[in-house]
């Protein structure tokens, strides 16, 4: 399967700011990503990512967000979810973009079924009460110990990580999808499918 292409590499330059995290980055340039669908996705030049979609607390299991095959991915990814603006379509559809942005990326498929239930995990963050305080300025800061609400997403995302690659690996984000759904939904113990 092909996953799409890059239009090329993103240029960009770290913004700093006193009231926001120093992880943020201006493009210099357009970015597009083209889907298997032929489906354009652009992150226009001077957009400002940040890399937010992965909920820092699983940094030390996927990494940080400019790290990596997926980096070109969290660009797009990110001005996607900023698009969706709450709508939950929106947000799912640019999720199985990330994931064949992944790929087109680089990443191997498990690597890119892990990226993608990090960014379901990401969009769910308010559904799920012990994972709502991961959001928290708190833990932007660097701290000594994790939070519960980090741990618990922490073992959320390796549990279903676990039930979703048990099942055997896939290339297709709409499978991948309905397991994710599947997996958090049971480890939760909250509904989790369709939001």
């Amino acid at each position: 399967m092909t996953h799409g292409q890059f239009s090329g590499h993103p240029q960009a330059k770290w913004l700093t700011t006193d009231d926001k995290p120093d992880r943020q980055m201006q493009l210099l340039g357009d970015l597009r990503f083209t889907d298997p669908e032929g489906k354009v996705w652009l992150a226009p030049a001077e957009y400002v990512v940040d890399g937010a979609s992965i909920p820092r607390a699983l940094w030390t299991l996927v990494g940080s967000p400019y790290t990596g095959d997926y980096r070109r991915a969290s660009v797009v990814h990110d001005k996607a979810c900023d698009d969706a603006k709450g709508n939950a379509a929106a947000r799912r559809a640019a999720d199985r973009m990330f994931y064949h942005a992944c790929r087109a990326g680089g990443c191997s498929t498990r690597e890119a079924i892990l990226l993608y239930i990090g960014v379901r995990i990401g969009a769910l963050t308010t559904q799920v009460a012990a994972w709502s305080e991961t959001s928290a300025d708190n833990v932007e800061r660097a701290h000594l110990f994790r939070t519960a609400g980090e741990e618990r997403l922490e073992a959320d995302f390796r549990l279903a990580g676990q039930d979703v690659l048990a099942q055997g690996e896939v290339d297709d984000p709409f499978e991948i999808e309905r397991r994710t759904d599947i997996a958090l939904s049971t480890f939760t113990g909250v509904d989790l499918r369709g939001k």
